[in-house]
């Protein structure tokens, strides 16, 4: 130990002294000590590794590319990785394990048996994993999407009574207006001969459209002139999808330091302007007005979503901060209009590819509106289409448009045949796996409506279909897109032909949400005269709402 001593005292310049000699010996003890705890720590992860590899034996997984890569690059979001994800599905029916490198696995969940255990626990138990859902925090902050715990918890209780049939009841009516912008503006791009839209751009403006109504009782008017607030929304949502294309720029201080990233931050302002603008000035009134004359003022007339989180209260009576609702509404908007834009821009295609049933949808649509004076489809309408029902359904099990969630137990969950969930793995819920299960679902790459006939789908498991999600993190919103995607649906087979436009094939692309490649390209032949933009016959009533008085 000495004359490595005089040897570090040589190098550093330094004469030996008692003083010398201790700092030396305790920077050295220190930089074994070090040492030894990140060999100790390193010992543990590698351990902890083998542990985990050993678990997740029991679980098949494809061939790997090498040992290096595992399986990076085979499952790429495209109409490739799609396809190699049923090849992989129908050899491998309950579950099985890819590896993103060499040293994070991931299982596929495309059972329902397997899938039953994880949708039903908890959220402490199976949250929600971050790293697919980090990089919209900033722009979605603590709304249902992002958080979990006691704070989840507390939300969803006091958001339920938003998605309650009553409230949902008006916004129908706001459905209608959208669609009616929508066709009118269709039948002049079609006058003009642009035959042939993307359905994509069209139904994401009219979605947008909906929901700023419904969310703000605000028309920006966003499908005819431009608008800063639903151009920002759109380029959120393009700028997280090219982020997660780019492994580098997971990480948020180089991130911040791009063009990307600084236009990230710019947009977000845009949309948090907005949002805090409209619940501030909502909130100054609600306390000018005093909450009973509030309540007054709004009997009758259509409640839209800032009003409900103005007004709801915890079980301790204690109300959401303004962050918290604009958090909410940020949430709404993004969950809203992009997944049931997907679902309507699907089901469109599908009835393209499918003649007869667009057919007999469209009977059983004038058949509906035959007695009725305004092409107006109302909220009893809903339930009295069940064919175009079960075209919407086929739809969503063939072109889900969120194709997988994802979730990272904090504990060892068991499955049926005896097998464990080894916690801190991630577990994709794969919901298109389990939607062309073949094990499931007979012919899955096949649109067949029928599948949906109450008497052919009694015997299917509840989680052998489930675009809005399962289990206690389910989409809450999914009544409001099933009865926007019905009215949509319903009025445009009435005015339009939908037919394929076969000089732009159709290449899937998972992002965010189900989309088509090049954009999904449909020719629109008018059906004769309009009433969409005729008044109605009757003056247009509007529903109250009771859970008013008990929100």
């Amino acid at each position: 130990m000495l004359p490595f001593m005089d040897w570090v005292l040589e190098l550093l310049s330094m004469e030996r002294t008692p003083v010398h000699a201790y700092t030396i010996s305790a920077l050295l003890l220190a930089l074994l000590a070090l040492l030894f705890r990140t060999l100790l720590q390193l010992g543990n992860s590698w351990h902890r590794y083998y542990v985990n590899c050993q678990q997740l034996r029991c679980f098949p997984e494809p061939p790997r590319r090498n040992w290096l890569l595992g399986h990076l690059g085979m499952f790429i979001p495209g109409e490739e990785g799609l396809s190699l994800v049923s090849q992989t599905v129908a050899t491998f029916s309950q579950a099985f394990v890819i590896w993103m490198g060499p040293f994070l696995p991931v299982l596929f969940l495309v059972h329902p048996d397997y899938l039953k255990p994880i949708t039903t626990a908890s959220t402490a138990i199976a949250p929600k994993d971050y790293m697919f859902y980090g990089f919209l925090k900033p722009w979605l902050g603590d709304g249902l999407l992002l958080s979990n715990g006691a704070k989840w918890v507390r939300h969803r209780r006091m958001l339920t009574p938003a998605f309650h049939f009553n409230i949902l009841k008006p916004y129908v009516k706001i459905f209608n207006q959208s669609t009616n912008i929508m066709h009118t503006k269709w039948r002049r791009l079609v006058a003009s001969g642009s035959t042939s839209l993307d359905m994509f751009e069209q139904v994401s403006l009219m979605t947008l459209d909906s929901l700023q109504k419904c969310v703000f009782s605000y028309n920006s008017n966003c499908q005819e002139t431009p608008s800063d607030y639903i151009a920002a929304i759109l380029e959120l949502s393009s700028l997280v999808v090219r982020r997660q294309h780019r492994l580098l720029l997971h990480w948020d201080f180089l991130y911040h330091l791009t063009p990307d990233g600084r236009r990230f931050r710019r947009t977000c302002d845009t949309v948090h302007r907005f949002t805090a603008d409209v619940v501030q000035r909502r909130h100054q009134a609600l306390d000018r007005l005093g909450r009973e004359a509030w309540l007054k003022s709004k009997q009758g007339k259509t409640v839209d979503f800032i009003d409900i989180l103005l007004l709801t209260k915890d079980e301790d009576d204690q109300d959401l901060s303004e962050e918290d609702i604009a958090a909410e509404a940020d949430t709404f908007m993004f969950e809203g209009h992009d997944t049931t834009a997907s679902g309507l821009s699907w089901v469109l295609y599908n009835l393209a590819c499918h003649p007869e049933y667009q057919k007999r949808c469209r009977e059983e649509i004038k058949d509906l509106m035959q007695d009725k004076e305004s092409e107006e489809i109302e909220w009893e309408d809903l339930s009295q289409m069940p064919f175009s029902t079960m075209c919407i359904k086929e739809s969503l099990r063939l072109h889900p448009p969120v194709t997988a969630v994802s979730r990272r137990c904090t504990e060892d969950i068991k499955l049926p045949d005896g097998h464990v969930l080894p916690k801190g793995n991630i577990c994709l819920i794969s919901i298109y796996g389990t939607h062309h299960n073949p094990a499931v679902w007979p012919e899955p790459q096949v649109y067949n409506p029928h599948r949906f006939d109450p008497e052919n789908s009694k015997n299917q498991p509840p989680l052998a279909f489930m675009p809005f999600s399962a289990g206690p993190r389910n989409c809450i919103g999914q009544n409001f897109a099933m009865a926007e995607m019905k009215v949509v649906l319903a009025l445009t087979l009435l005015r339009f032909a939908v037919r394929l436009d076969e000089s732009r094939p159709v290449r899937r692309k998972p992002e965010l949400i189900l989309r088509s490649e090049n954009g999904l390209w449909l020719h629109l032949d008018p059906l004769g005269p309009s009433c969409e933009s005729r008044p109605p016959h009757r003056a247009p009533r509007a529903i109250p709402s009771p859970l008013l008085r008990e929100i």
